[in-house]
């Protein structure tokens, strides 16, 4: 099954929501991408340019934006990216697709 990083954050005032009601999301996202049919492989809270990071399975691309599009809904994250991942077969693959392959770069007159 495809896998797919998220990295997200919150607005302000969901973070002034945490910080006067303590609160997991955890349960909430695991159960929606359980109703896709996939599986949350972790989701982890971090310092930085992103509040969230967090991996999941999921049976192919239209599942992915459907967690993305009910996840934003409600208007708490001020930003949200989906990333599809590769495996390292998958990757081989790739390469071994690539190969014999030529692209000319653009050139100037």
């Amino acid at each position: 099954m495809p896998r797919y990083l998220i990295q997200a954050s919150y607005t302000s005032a969901a973070i002034a929501a945490f910080v006067s009601n303590p609160q997991d999301r955890v349960a909430g996202v695991t159960a929606i991408v359980k109703k896709l049919g996939g599986k949350l492989i972790s989701f982890d809270f971090c310092l930085g340019e992103h509040d969230v990071v967090a991996v999941f399975e999921a049976p192919d691309d239209t599942a992915a934006a459907a967690l993305a599009l009910a996840v934003n809904a409600p208007g708490h994250l001020s930003s949200y990216r989906t990333t599809r991942l590769m495996s390292p077969k998958e990757f081989v693959a790739a390469q071994e697709k690539a190969h014999g392959l030529s692209y000319k770069a653009p050139t100037k007159k």
